[in-house]
């Protein structure tokens, strides 16, 4: 039996994720690391940390299924996007990386709000700190480093450590996110670069998303050194993991953040309606591009409402707290808690809590937070239908908060459209595993993705209540960018 390890690197922690050579799940281990947030909100990882947690979730998978080094054909690797690292030649970390959701570069962002129309014809990424141009250009200017150094996503700063320095590379979906990548030329724009204080000789070679991107033993754990096949962020690795090959097919991740992606085929689409665009990935040297919007907190609301507001102790909690709520109560959470992104793009945005009457009590509060995220998809979705000019009847989804039948099923009713749930929650590893596997030749492209299995939800709210509640949450929306600033 040959096996394929995905190691699926996120915001909230490390998995590697063992599949068969059927492309069955067979286990996965798991390894979370800190959330690093100071006083200014600035929020960090150490990567040091989840480097040495990427090796002990592979030592421990294997492990548990008693594996020897020659049963693994090949290992996979998704990982969390925008997160930015810088690391010296011997691979040690410079700084702890500035997470996806930091905002600390929004004023070298602002910089260049004059180049913003020349910014996003290049790369197809509006102009914002979420991106790892303006990450970059703060790690340069605030962190003591000196040349040579390496700057690149978390995919990259992995496979220089597996690899032990000999590989420094990324694939198209992660560099297309970086805000730095041409996608027209399919190359590191000289010009962005330059603009943003970026050497491109500290920027990795970027290769398909199915090339061999160097050989690992795990620090010695294998006998001698395994593939490493299949690399994409994690979006675009789930988006492969559902199946969506097709132009028009589309799917969301619910996990901290959420990205709605949809797959648009082998031309550049510019959005007028607040999306980016990006590649999906790169196979066999042929690029599909990608019309996507992502919003800073999806899961991470759900673990606000734990974490800092006390109203439940654990997430499932939330599914039977909403049955319980009075379902006619107003209350409209904007969690905009660092800001809005797509497809408003408001970083100075801030969260508000509206419409809250008399009946508003801890269930209805926690039904306004978990309807917030089905709201945010559906602004996205409202979006990318103006873009691609295609009515989407279909939306395949996946990650933790899919398990929520409640959210699935309002998901649904507030976007009209039929909800694809995938039964596996390891989407992002399943795309990265497959990708790899199909490159190893274990799986047969044809076949392998019959493994995915869907419970499916339609929409069955009636459309004056569909549009008095989206209505409801455009008036919040609006108020909160209204007001940033007038609240003294």
């Amino acid at each position: 039996m040959k096996y394929v390890i995905a190691i699926d690197q996120s915001t909230q922690g490390t998995k590697a994720v063992l599949f068969d050579e059927t492309g069955s799940l067979k286990g996965r281990a798991d390894r979370k690391h800190r959330q690093i947030v100071n006083g200014k909100g600035w929020v960090s990882h150490d990567l040091t940390e989840i480097y040495e947690n990427t090796i002990l979730t592979v030592k421990e998978i294997m492990n548990r299924f008693d594996l020897k080094r020659e049963n693994v054909a090949a290992v996979g690797i998704s990982n969390q996007r925008e997160s930015t690292a810088v690391w010296n030649q011997n691979g040690d970390p410079l700084a702890p990386s500035v997470v996806w959701q930091c905002s600390r570069a929004a004023k070298i962002a602002d910089r260049f709000v004059n180049s913003s129309s020349v910014i996003y014809e290049k790369t197809g990424l509006p102009l914002s700190p979420y991106f790892p141009s303006a990450k970059m250009a703060w790690l340069i200017e605030n962190v003591s480093i000196k040349e040579p150094y390496c700057l690149g996503t978390m995919d990259s700063y992995l496979i220089y450590r597996l690899t032990n320095g000999r590989s420094f590379l990324t694939d198209y979906s992660n560099a297309s996110r970086t805000q730095l990548f041409n996608l027209h030329t399919l190359e590191w724009d000289q010009e962005l670069c330059h603009m943003f204080g970026i050497p491109v000789a500290a920027l990795p070679t970027v290769c398909d998303s199915n090339s061999c991107f160097g050989y690992t033993d795990f620090e010695g754990y294998f006998d001698f050194p395994v593939p490493i096949y299949g690399v994409m962020g994690d979006s675009h690795a789930a988006l492969f993991g559902q199946g969506c090959h097709m132009p028009g097919q589309a799917k969301v991740t619910y996990g901290t953040g959420s990205s709605i992606m949809m797959n648009a085929g082998t031309s550049f689409i510019k959005s007028s309606a607040g999306l980016a665009t990006s590649l999906a990935w790169g196979i066999n040297g042929r690029v599909e591009y990608v019309l996507e919007g992502n919003i800073n907190y999806a899961g991470a609301v759900i673990s606000w409402l734990k974490n800092e507001m006390g109203l439940i102790r654990f997430d499932e909690e939330t599914e039977e707290l909403v049955k319980k709520a009075n379902q006619d109560d107003t209350a409209v959470l904007i969690p905009a808690f660092t800001g809005l992104s797509a497809p408003y793009w408001r970083e100075d945005a801030r969260a508000m809590i509206l419409g809250m009457s008399r009946t508003t009590g801890r269930a209805e509060f926690v039904k306004a937070a978990v309807e917030s995220i089905a709201f945010q998809v559906a602004d996205v979705l409202t979006a990318m239908e103006k873009d691609s000019k295609k009515i989407l009847k279909e939306l395949c989804a996946d990650g933790g908060p899919v398990n929520n039948r409640y959210l699935m099923q309002f998901q649904s009713d507030i976007s009209n459209i039929r909800m694809r749930v995938s039964k596996q929650e390891e989407l992002s590893a399943i795309g990265a595993a497959y990708m790899a596997g199909i490159a190893a030749g274990i799986y047969d492209r044809d076949k392998i993705f019959a493994n995915i299995n869907y419970n499916n939800y339609n929409s069955h709210m009636e459309i004056d209540s569909r549009n008095q509640k989206r209505n409801r949450w455009k008036e919040g929306v609006d108020l909160v960018c209204k007001n940033v600033g007038g609240f003294e």
